[in-house]
């Protein structure tokens, strides 16, 4: 799948079926008997032509849990979005050797390539902390930060981890001490390690080129019906001057803010927008903390404010009203797991 940076990528096209009919114009809905009593409340469809759905998943990393993410999978071929966005940490990205990075981003894409849907890829600090790594993306999927149009929505992908190559260097090289630290059963130790110190851990940060390349995007569509921003990290939480320029780009137009990273979910309204943090796709979770599950959500755009559903794993179920096979014994809640 290829990104394009400089330009918008505008992914929807003009239906042409009425330049296809040789008939007179048909309704969707035609009753049986005309003029006659129905028991039915009402004929006020909920199926407006510029409707859509689109499906994002959560962190899949930062402690994988084996299967979870192939379940969801399964599970959005059943909810048939439109296509299906992310918020990042896409592999485990511990290693900057091209081998071990191709291996995993072929792992990733073998298993994302099963969705029916379209797939848009989110960078996260696991896919784009350090130099080797953002280069190995930029190879691979192009720009780690983009935006396009679809019917009529815009839809911004930020890069949170756009720090300088010498930060990125410190931050790769205390996250790797900080993570084989956790590996050898100790992470109480690692969260005292340089890593944990660091600001742009939590929040992150975007820089002045991709803050004006945002700023470009927004004031090119000007008129969309409603704008979306998906990242990894929370950077609006961080006082980044930077994205504080992308904020007042999106003055008084309508949006929603999709993030990660904390692996819990959490619903904050700023400048009278939502600002929603995901909790797990498949990433390591926090046993004491109750927000922290596996879910998808899926978002409906018509007419008005966007329809957001947060939908647990455990309760898509099939027609038979089943899991997908192997998740009937799967933990996605580890507060809610009985610990043997």
């Amino acid at each position: 799948m290829r990104k394009y940076r400089g330009l918008t990528v505008v992914i929807a096209a003009a239906a042409m079926l009425a330049a296809c009919e040789t008939g007179p114009a048909q309704t969707a809905f035609r009753p049986a008997e005309a003029d006659v009593p129905n028991p039915w409340l009402s004929e006020n469809f909920d199926a407006a032509e510029d409707k859509f759905t689109f499906a994002v998943i959560s962190d899949l990393n930062g402690g994988e849990r084996e299967g979870v993410f192939e379940v969801a999978v399964e599970q959005l071929n059943l909810l048939r979005p439109d296509f299906v966005i992310s918020v990042g940490d896409l592999i485990d990205g511990a290693s900057e050797a091209p081998a071990s990075l191709e291996q995993e981003w072929d792992w990733f894409d073998e298993r994302a390539s099963k969705l029916r849907a379209p797939f848009f890829y989110v960078g996260g600090n696991h896919d784009l902390t350090g130099e080797a790594l953002r280069e190995f993306w930029k190879a691979r999927y192009g720009a780690p930060y983009y935006s396009f149009v679809y019917k009529d929505a815009l839809f911004l992908v930020l890069d949170t981890e756009d720090n300088t190559p010498e930060r990125m260097l410190e931050m790769f090289e205390a996250r790797s001490a900080a993570i084989k630290m956790i590996d050898s059963g100790e992470p109480e130790k690692a969260r005292e390690m340089e890593y944990y110190k660091m600001p742009e851990r939590v929040t992150g940060a975007i820089g002045p080129e991709q803050a004006a390349y945002f700023e470009q995007a927004i004031a090119a569509h000007p008129d969309v019906r409603w704008t979306f921003l998906f990242m990894h990290k929370p950077v609006w939480q961080a006082g980044d001057p930077d994205f504080a320029l992308v904020e007042a780009a999106l003055g008084d137009r309508p949006y929603t803010l999709f993030n990660g990273h904390l692996h819990a979910y959490s619903l904050t309204e700023r400048n009278g927008r939502d600002h929603i943090m995901l909790g797990t796709t498949g990433g390591g979770q926090d046993a004491a903390d109750e927000n922290s599950f596996d879910h998808v959500t899926l978002v409906t755009v018509d007419g008005g404010d966007p329809s957001i559903a947060t939908l647990r794993l455990d309760g898509i179920l099939d027609k038979a009203a089943k899991l997908p096979p192997g998740a009937e014994d799967m933990c996605f809640q580890a507060s809610r797991c009985v610990r043997e």
